[in-house]
């Protein structure tokens, strides 16, 4: 699976961004899809993720009930829209996939990246 993140930008507190990560490959339907972030200085952490049909999710708790997760597997597309961004939001996100949903919505057994996605909340 090839991993292309979009959507990153610059914003104000409060406003909303959404970020889309296109894949290419037969086991895109199959795998668990996610979203990490970090930040300078920080280590990679899991922000949300999607199990493969999309029933399940996981979010982290700082940024639950602000972002949602949500994919296309017609398009082969995960998204991540972000509400009420905050500073603390910014950082790189990367688009993420792996085979088992128990160990990738702990942040672990990622297969494939993406590369990074810069966003950047002003307050």
């Amino acid at each position: 699976v090839q991993l292309q993140a979009s959507g990153g930008g610059s914003v104000q507190a409060g406003e909303s961004l959404r970020l889309s990560c296109a894949a290419s490959g037969r086991s895109f339907s199959t795998s668990q899809m996610g979203w990490f972030r970090q930040a300078p200085g920080k280590e990679r952490d899991v922000v949300a993720a999607i199990s493969w049909n999309g029933i399940t999710t996981f979010y982290a708790d700082s940024v639950k009930g602000r972002f949602t997760i949500s994919r296309d597997n017609a398009k082969s597309t995960v998204y991540l829209q972000m509400n009420s961004l905050k500073f603390e939001d910014t950082a790189a996100y990367y688009c993420a996939a792996g085979p088992n949903w128990d160990r990738f919505s702990k942040g672990f057994g990622t297969l494939y990246w993406g590369q990074g996605t810069l966003v950047t909340v002003s307050s």
